[in-house]
């Protein structure tokens, strides 16, 4: 490995992304050598520049930083992940180190404690915003199943339960089903605030 360690930031603002990549610019070890505005192009630029290092936002459009975390550890397990959040939401750093992860932090983090971390991770740990971590633990798993998940998901635009059997090529019967239980699990009254309290955890 080269004393210089190759970075790939993804992150769809662009001010974020140049302000970030200025800022590990500064530090002598770390070289930003690619930088992505969508998730779905994350793979693809991490095999061109061989990355060690991608630091990646979780909103961004093509597919979310932790599906790219994802699709880069299966395809390129030797690089490492970092992925930033804004929001800190803790089913978001469950799904992360699930995803692969090797650090989780929020975006307002010092500079110097991203570089470190960009260090940290290559060297074999594990960086975990302690706030975010107590905010996971306290929280708990998330309790819906993948498939309410991805019912919830389909029903967050006000599709019709019509509109999403045929969508998700279920029965109306079973997309009631998968919808009440969500509810019930979020104690929640409808399907609104069940999306709602969903994505306020980071659970969709």
């Amino acid at each position: 490995m080269s004393s210089t360690i190759k970075v790939l930031l993804a992150e769809d603002q662009s001010m974020v992304r140049e302000a970030l990549a200025a800022l590990l610019g500064l530090e002598d070890d770390i070289e930003v050598v690619a930088q992505v505005a969508r998730g779905d192009e994350v793979l693809a630029a991490a095999r061109e520049h061989g990355v060690d290092v991608a630091l990646l936002d979780i909103e961004m459009p093509g597919c979310t930083g932790i599906e790219a975390a994802a699709e880069v550890h299966r395809e390129l397990p030797a690089v490492k992940l970092v992925v930033l959040t804004t929001f800190g939401r803790p089913g978001y750093l469950r799904s992360a180190m699930e995803a692969g992860a090797d650090a989780f932090l929020v975006k307002d983090a010092p500079a110097a404690q991203l570089a470190e971390a960009v260090r940290k991770v290559l060297a074999g740990e594990r960086v975990i915003d302690p706030t975010l971590a107590a905010a996971a633990l306290a929280e708990g798993a998330n309790p819906l199943t993948d498939r309410e998940r991805e019912v919830l998901r389909t029903a967050a635009d006000g599709s019709t339960n019509a509109e999403l059997a045929r969508t998700l090529h279920l029965s109306q019967g079973t997309v009631r089903n998968y919808l009440s239980t969500a509810i019930q699990k979020l104690a929640v009254r409808n399907r609104a605030e069940a999306v709602r309290t969903a994505r306020e955890k980071g659970w969709l």
